[in-house]
């Protein structure tokens, strides 16, 4: 079965192009970065496959069925940027069981749901907090908990890693790492892209550049400037002074 399948997409605010003719196939189980500087498309891409945007031209299927704009597809999750705008209910348990609920599945199965999700994010200490109330890391889990819990094939993070501390930056990593869904993953969190991706896909200019490996494109400084990028400091080779070197070779 064909995972996720994009042709020759275009989309358009009055006046302002932003997706010029995308086309892309992306398998069953594949985790792809997607990177550009901002403005490229990426979140609108996002919202072209989600069907919250309905493009001026061109085709999305998903496992082979149409992405149809405006209509709910439960085998998309879409980890918004700022949890905020994903969590409103009066505690986490609410904000899990949310899209369960609403895909009206009976009650034993949305507790069985919320359980499992809880159980993936390592969320079980916070089922009765209230989101507002926590930390940005915990609230990431929370929003991710929430998607998981609908069961989707293909999990779409949109900056996961904006606002973590470094602990619960390593733990979402870890996380998408072990996931067994298709993953698409935004971020200017190269280094984040080239831990938890196998393959890379500029966009710049609502457009294709590049499409390959993490290492292959993100080692590439000219088109990674070329791009508003950087490379990834782990990609750039390191040129240590002997002081450097002789400090490291007492730890």
């Amino acid at each position: 079965m064909n995972g996720l399948s994009i042709s020759d997409l275009h989309f358009s605010y009055p006046q302002t192009p932003v997706l010029n003719g995308i086309s892309l196939e992306i398998g069953e189980g594949e985790r792809v970065g997607i990177v550009g500087p901002n403005g490229a498309g990426k979140t609108t891409l996002f919202h072209s496959v989600c069907g919250v945007l309905r493009p001026n031209s061109g085709a999305i299927t998903l496992f082979d069925q149409p992405v149809i704009p405006g209509r709910f597809h439960p085998a998309i999750g879409l980890v918004f940027q700022y949890p905020d705008d994903q969590l409103f209910s009066p505690t986490v348990w609410d904000d899990v069981a949310f899209g369960p609920l609403n895909m009206g599945l009976p009650y034993d199965d949305v507790e069985k749901r919320v359980e499992d999700a809880v159980a993936l994010t390592g969320i079980g200490d916070l089922i009765d907090r209230a989101p507002h109330h926590l930390s940005g890391g915990q609230k990431r889990m929370v929003a991710i908990a929430g998607i998981q819990a609908m069961k989707p094939r293909l999990i779409i993070y949109d900056e996961p890693s904006a606002n973590l501390d470094m602990r619960s930056r390593r733990r979402l990593i870890r996380f998408i790492q072990a996931s067994a869904e298709m993953i698409l993953v935004a971020s200017h969190d190269l280094e984040l892209v080239l831990e938890v991706c196998e393959r890379v896909i500029l966009l710049d200019d609502g457009a294709v550049i590049a499409d390959g490996t993490p290492i292959d494109i993100m080692s590439d400084d000219v088109l990674m400037e070329t791009h508003g990028l950087e490379c990834p400091h782990s990609l750039r080779p390191h040129i240590h002074t002997q002081g450097e070197i002789d400090l490291h070779d007492h730890h």
